[in-house]
């Protein structure tokens, strides 16, 4: 189990490769973002996007995916306080390959609790060319191995 002294500047967590299905693209459209381009091949070549494209909400919710399956799950995670930016740099397609990393930027312990790391960190997710599709800037708060240590 990883905990906040774990966490160093400069830490990075690799993301494993994710296949965009193009059913689950039109799956997550229908639900929270019925627009064209994601629901349909040619609602998506009608638009800028080129093709069936993934919602940026919906690349968000493959990149907390990959967050999870990188770090999050062997972390004593207490939750996000939010994010601070979230970017959707590329059109990310239907059959695309998403990888990428999240990199710790920084880290404090909690002055009001401090049994709590907060540490931000940035990922990037990039598609199968290493175009940079998406980019968020969040803070994790994570549970320190002995309460009021400094990393």
């Amino acid at each position: 189990m990883l905990h906040f002294e774990d966490f160093p500047v400069g830490k990075r967590f690799d993301f494993k490769p994710v296949v965009v299905k193009a059913e689950e693209v039109i799956a997550f459209a229908s639900e929270f973002d019925p627009q064209p381009m994601h629901l349909s091949e040619e609602g998506g070549r009608a638009s800028i996007l080129g093709g069936l494209a993934a919602s940026g909400w919906h690349t968000s919710a493959m990149m907390m995916r990959m967050l999870c399956d990188s770090y999050i799950h062997e972390t004593a995670s207490e939750g996000s306080p939010g994010v601070d930016s979230m970017e959707w740099k590329k059109a990310v397609l239907a059959g695309d390959t998403l990888s990428g990393s999240c990199t710790v930027l920084e880290a404090r312990v909690s002055r009001s609790r401090p049994e709590i790391g907060i540490v931000r960190l940035r990922a990037v997710v990039v598609n199968q060319r290493g175009e940079t599709v998406a980019i968020c800037d969040y803070a994790n708060m994570i549970r320190c191995q002995r309460a009021g240590d400094a990393a």
